[in-house]
């Protein structure tokens, strides 16, 4: 059986959040502007870079660095515009 160390669980845990926010946009269920779709993005992001703290891998932790930095974006210009 494998072992999982914590840090495995926490990356995957970010997998499914940014999936679940990608299968919620496709289905119509969120629209791409709102905050919990921007907010599901960005906690994933950070989960899986912090698994990749632990397991290193320069291109991975490039995108989801992208990925964290545009959901923050998209987190500030929505307040913005609410504003």
């Amino acid at each position: 059986m494998m072992n999982l160390h914590w840090s495995d669980a926490v990356g995957l845990l970010g997998v499914v959040l940014i999936l679940l926010a990608y299968y919620l946009l496709q289905s119509g269920r969120m629209r791409g502007n709102a905050l919990p779709h921007q907010l599901l993005n960005a906690i994933g992001a950070i989960l899986i870079l912090v698994s990749l703290l632990y397991e290193f891998n320069l291109s991975a932790f490039l995108m989801e660095l992208a990925w964290l930095l545009l959901s923050i974006y998209g987190i500030v210009r929505s307040r913005r515009r609410s504003v």
